[in-house]
């Protein structure tokens, strides 16, 4: 078997959202994350070191956009889609706190039997928001 190349893990999350002010302002209203490009078709928003979660315009991005010299291949989403952002297992009650005061409704709450706990709730676009303790994945303890 060929061993490839290290990764050095996820960089980027991308959600195609239907109005960008709404979804950028739900991010730094409830989770703080400060931008670090706003425009029109493209929002990307410090998460944590080294991770990006990055809102496109959706059908802002089905034909190639041209970037120095070269380009993006287009790329696109419809429906709700998923994202998770990891929390200490110590926050989880502060978090469902925090959510509930910010307005945003928990929809679910898991107890994983290999241990860890999870939040779900959805953003303006109905996507599927995740804060997840350590525990649910064996490599996240």
């Amino acid at each position: 078997m060929v061993v490839p190349p290290k990764i050095d893990g996820v960089l980027e999350t991308c959600l195609y959202v239907d109005d960008m002010a709404k979804t950028h302002a739900f991010f730094v209203r409830v989770f703080g994350f400060e931008a670090m490009i706003v425009e029109d078709r493209i929002v990307a928003l410090d998460v944590g070191p080294r991770q990006v979660l990055i809102l496109f315009a959706r059908g802002g991005t089905v034909a190639p956009v041209p970037v120095a010299g070269s380009f993006i291949p287009p790329h696109d989403a419809d429906g709700p889609q998923h994202f998770a952002f990891a929390i200490g297992a110590d926050a989880y009650e502060e978090w469902k706190q925090h959510l509930s005061a910010q307005g945003v409704a928990i929809e679910s709450e898991v107890i994983w039997p290999q241990g860890g706990r999870s939040l779900y709730f959805r953003d303006p676009d109905g996507h599927l928001g995740e804060l997840a303790t350590p525990g649910i994945w064996s490599n996240y303890r």
